[in-house]
């Protein structure tokens, strides 16, 4: 992996989580006009035509091997994802951006079991000050751990493994065939659990539709075809760390549209996320220049 192409991989990974950290206030309006299940299809429905349309003639060389390694991510997805917006609708958007982001814990375990491979050791460093981080802006002062919570906990498990199988399955497969059977696997599981799992109601107002194609476009079409197209270019623990970063990210904009705040202690998580990607990505460049002094 040679270090330019990862830090040019790195750096669209680290635009992308400033999309996905608007995302959040935004699924709270969302929700006040649509039920989960319903969002979820109509959103993944939509950004499968849309790709479609933009990448018809690469879509036509996909292959069985990409269409079956597309649904296994497009399920962990859909598990994953609909998880986070079930539990949105119990918790606050800055907590629920807080403990998806706990998925930097989980990413290396994962990564042991499913490659074999063990991470270096500026990325345990990083993992440590964002797991610090992450407790203290999961655990304000006042905020109890409530059913929304327990629900995103679970979906930054599964989103780990998925980071892991994404960069796996990236290096072998089109990205644009996977990210494409990732969001009609999506939409076609979360229309069939609608009569099932949930009371439907959707009110298509402005907002809602206006909300809705933002995050059609950008979060889902753009973010992950980008994040799918450029995940095989580093290790799921350092894409892991960088995404740490959306909770910050995501406080910021929810604390000036809906006045969300998380006080002194959410300002000292923070910082210690932000310190945790750092070290993380300078960990090459530092430990190769010991070595160098020490030899």
């Amino acid at each position: 992996m040679q270090l330019t192409s990862r830090t040019r991989a790195e750096s669209v990974l680290l635009s992308l989580t400033i999309i996905w950290g608007s995302t959040f206030v935004l699924t709270k309006f969302i929700l006040e006009n649509a039920s989960p299940f319903v969002y979820v299809a109509i959103r993944f429905f939509a950004a499968s035509v849309l790709f479609a349309a933009l990448f018809f003639r690469r879509l036509r060389t996909i292959s069985k091997d990409g269409v079956a390694k597309g649904l296994i991510l497009g399920m962990l997805l859909f598990l994953g994802f609909m998880l986070q917006t079930i539990g949105m609708k119990f918790t606050t958007a800055s907590k629920s951006a807080f403990i998806t982001g706990l998925m930097v814990v989980f990413t290396p375990i994962f990564q042991l079991i499913i490659e074999r491979k063990a991470p270096k050791i500026g990325n345990i460093i990083g993992v440590v000050l964002v797991a610090f981080g992450l407790y203290w802006l999961t655990s304000p002062k006042g905020s109890e751990f409530n059913i929304g919570d327990t629900l995103t906990l679970i979906c930054a498990v599964l989103f780990s493994i998925y980071t892991v199988y994404l960069g796996v399955y990236g290096k072998d497969h089109d990205p644009a065939h996977l990210t494409f059977i990732q969001f009609a696997s999506t939409a076609i599981l979360a229309a069939i659990a609608i009569p099932f799992l949930e009371t439907a109601h959707l009110n298509l107002t402005t907002n809602f539709l206006l909300n809705l194609a933002y995050l059609t476009v950008m979060p889902t079409v753009v973010a992950l075809y980008m994040m799918t197209k450029y995940q095989n270019y580093t290790t799921p623990t350092r894409s892991a760390i960088i995404y740490s970063m959306e909770p910050p990210i995501a406080a910021i904009f929810a604390f000036f549209i809906i006045g969300e705040q998380i006080g002194m202690i959410g300002i000292v998580g923070g910082i210690l996320i932000l310190s945790g990607l750092i070290i993380s990505e300078l960990s090459d460049i530092i430990f190769m220049r010991l070595r160098k002094e020490l030899l």
